[in-house]
Order: C-alpha cells, then structure tokens, then sequence
C-alpha cells in the first residue's frame, strides 16, 4: 500500500498565505488602537474625577448620577426623542416617496435621481451653514416675501425657542431623505415583477399592491434606513453648531452638543466622557440586535 507523502509548504507557498495579514495587521492595530481603545479610555475616563486634563481618581458612577441630575441633559435627550422621531419618520415615508415615484420609470429618472442624492454629497456643516441663511428672519425666506410686499408674513422659526428644534428637522430631513429614497429603490427593483403581475391579474388595485406585496417586502430596507437615521440623529453635532449652535437658549441641544459642551468648554470631562459613554451604549442597543438578527437570517 502506497502511503501518500504531504507536500511541504516553501517559503513562496507562506509568503502568498501571510501577505494578506501583513497588509491588512497594520490598519487593524490602528482600529484597536485608535477605536477601541479610545472607547476604553472614554469609558474609564466616565469613571474618573477628569475635569480639564485627564485623571486617575476614581469615583465609580458619580459622574452618571450627576449626569442624570442635570436638566440641560434632559432637555438634550427631549429634543432628540423629538428631533430623532420626527427625522427618522419623515425621511422614512419621503423616501419611499420619491422611491415609488422613480420606480414608474419615468423619463430623465438618472437626472431626477441624481438631483434628489446631491444633498448627501454636501457636509452638514454646509447644510447648516445653507438653511440657516435661508430661515435668517433678516436675510432668508421672511426678508424676500415680505420684499415681495406681503409685510405680515413672518417666518422665525430659527429663533424661536419652541420652533427652533423643527428647523434642525427640516435642514436634515433635507439632506438625507434622497440617501434614504436610494435604498428604498434599490428593494423595489429587487421585487420579483412575476408576483406583482400575478396579484394585478387578480384584480389588485395599486393601494392594495403596495400595501399587501410591496411594502412588507420593503421590511430589510425599512430596517436598514432606521439603523441609519437613528444612528445619525444620536450622533448629530455639526448640523446643530452649524444651523443654531444649540440655541436659543438650550431649545436645540443634543447629547452630541452637549458632551462637546461640558468637555471642552466647562471642564467637566468627567461628565462629558459618561454622555458619550451613554450615547454609544444607545447607538450599541440599536445596531447589535439589528446585526444578529441579520446575521441569524443568513445563517
């Protein structure tokens, strides 16, 4: 019986299989370093006496109940939930809007669509910087109508402490809704046309199309679009500093703003390391059971 002899590796055979991992080590220890060690650090930092400069002195969970006692804190997390609901379904239903409207194949669709992404081409602070001229009651949409000679319209929003938070709504929703229309259409033209023309010789009208086939098929993109939304409504800063800079008042503020607030403006680092411990641990609760439920999908 003839015993077959393993062949050896030479030193070509390692090189091919190790080259992957050299190329790849460096970008990786970078991404431990300077991502998740930085979270460890914020992390601890939550847990310290930090004020101005980093410190070691340890004080468990006072910073968190400290944080939660304060009200320009609950007055971040208000306007996100109002903030954050409102961009979240506004983008989602104008998404699928547009999505809808470009599905009919209508003519100069690549224009249309092209039009409708631009926006998500631009910064935030560009978007900010754009809005917050135009709803300027002294130079934006207020000051050319009533140039226009319709004097008692008013517009304001900006500076109203009770409107001011719809106006970051409108700036977003503005800038990313053709992002999210993109998604829309891409799980509409992943729609198998059999099923729609079997329900259409049924005697299906259109509403009942969509309601029963189209849009329960939309569910991945649905989901996708609101990990998204929801992790750029937590996280949102620049649009915010750009657009109102908090104000008036605090009638704008977000955790984003105020954890940049209280470290590097009143020295409370302490503080400002357990808001954004908080708003990773909310942005963490929303996209691990989104991965695992597509990770188990696939499995």
């Amino acid at each position: 019986m003839v015993q077959s002899v393993p062949s050896r590796q030479g030193p070509g055979d390692w090189l091919r299989s190790a080259l992957p991992k050299l190329v790849l080590s460096p970008s990786l220890a970078l991404v431990v370093i300077f991502v998740y060690g930085f979270i460890f650090f914020t992390f601890y930092l939550s847990m310290t006496d930090s004020r101005i400069l980093p410190s070691f002195g340890y004080v468990g969970l006072e910073n968190y109940e400290k944080l939660f006692r304060l009200r320009s804190w609950s007055i971040a997390v208000d306007n996100l939930f109002v903030f954050g609901g409102l961009y979240i379904v506004i983008c989602c239903v104008l998404g699928l809007a547009l999505a809808i409207l470009l599905d009919q194949k209508i003519r100069a669709e690549g224009a249309i669509r092209t039009i409708y992404l631009y926006p998500m081409a631009l910064s935030f602070i560009v978007t900010g910087t754009a809005w917050k001229w135009f709803l300027d009651p002294g130079i934006g949409l207020e000051a050319v109508v009533q140039g226009w000679g319709w004097e008692s319209f008013t517009f304001d929003w900006i500076k109203n402490r009770q409107m001011a938070i719809y106006t970051i709504v409108i700036a977003a929703v503005w800038q990313t809704s053709g992002f999210v229309m993109a998604m829309f259409l891409a799980g509409l033209r992943g729609i198998d046309n059999e099923v729609l023309k079997a329900a259409q010789i049924d005697g299906a009208s259109n509403w009942a199309l969509y309601r029963r086939i189209v849009i329960p098929q939309l569910r991945p993109a649905f989901m996708s679009a609101f990990v998204v939304l929801a992790h750029m409504a937590i996280k949102s800063y620049d649009l915010v500093i750009a657009l109102t800079n908090g104000g008036p008042g605090r009638a704008t503020e977000l955790p984003a703003t105020f954890m940049y607030s209280y470290t590097f403006t009143r020295n409370q680092m302490g503080i400002g390391a357990a808001s954004a411990t908080i708003m990773l641990m909310t942005i963490a609760a929303i996209i691990v059971p989104y991965l695992w439920s597509e990770l188990r999908e696939k499995s």
